[in-house]
């Protein structure tokens, strides 16, 4: 290792973050930023970090993309026997993490998860490209298997057979909201005296609330 891990740091001096500078809904709020990120032309904005964890309190993470978002909440796509599949049955909430580094930002979000509608994630697995759909079929997700030729003869045997005809929606395959009840942003500042601003739901309104850092 050429530099120690503990004189890695950087200091942050991009922008500030005041209560009076937020929109009063974090998701209109989260909108604001996620649009700044993408106009940023950061790499994948949309990629957030998705923690879970088994009825008796394991952890897991990975990064996953959002692929919807609205007043409801925040939607990924994934496979329903896969590791997170299996946790979020066990225990139905998460937390998300977006870090956009070059604004020196990040949002973190928890609330309880749902299944998606059929028809919603119907109509987004037909819009993913091809190689997309047969993956869906192609990858026990989370699952030993021995080598990689399994994976490739699958999808080949696959391409094959769909050579001619539509994809269909894995049923194992499909979408998740995570509805919040907690919205934090964090906004680098100087002297690691960093603002964080939270939104925490209470009988139905977002309070807002000023963070120690």
């Amino acid at each position: 290792m050429t530099q120690s891990l503990a004189d890695l740091r950087h200091n942050y001096t991009l922008e500030q973050l005041n209560e009076t500078d937020v929109d009063p809904d974090p998701i209109l709020q989260f909108r604001r930023w996620l649009d700044q990120a993408i106009a940023a032309e950061l790499p994948e904005p949309n990629a957030m970090t998705l923690a879970t964890a088994t009825s008796n309190g394991i952890p897991s993470a990975r990064i996953v993309l959002l692929k919807g978002l609205d007043e409801r909440g925040f939607v990924f796509y994934t496979n329903y026997e896969s590791r997170k599949g299996q946790e979020l049955a066990e225990n139905p909430q998460a937390a998300l993490v977006f870090l956009w580094t070059l604004l020196e930002r990040q949002v973190r979000i928890e609330g309880r998860v749902e299944t998606i509608a059929t028809a919603e994630t119907d109509a987004y697995f037909l819009s993913r490209p091809l190689a997309s759909r047969l993956g869906a079929w192609a990858s026990d997700q989370s699952r030993v298997i021995p080598h990689r030729d399994v994976l490739e003869q699958r999808f080949a045997e696959l391409k094959a057979a769909y050579a001619e005809k539509a994809v269909p929606r894995p049923p194992h395959w499909g979408g998740y909201r995570v509805i919040p009840h907690q919205i934090e942003f964090w906004q680098g500042r100087t002297s690691r005296l960093h603002d964080r601003l939270r939104y925490r739901l209470e009988q139905g309104n977002w309070l807002l609330e000023r963070l120690a850092p």
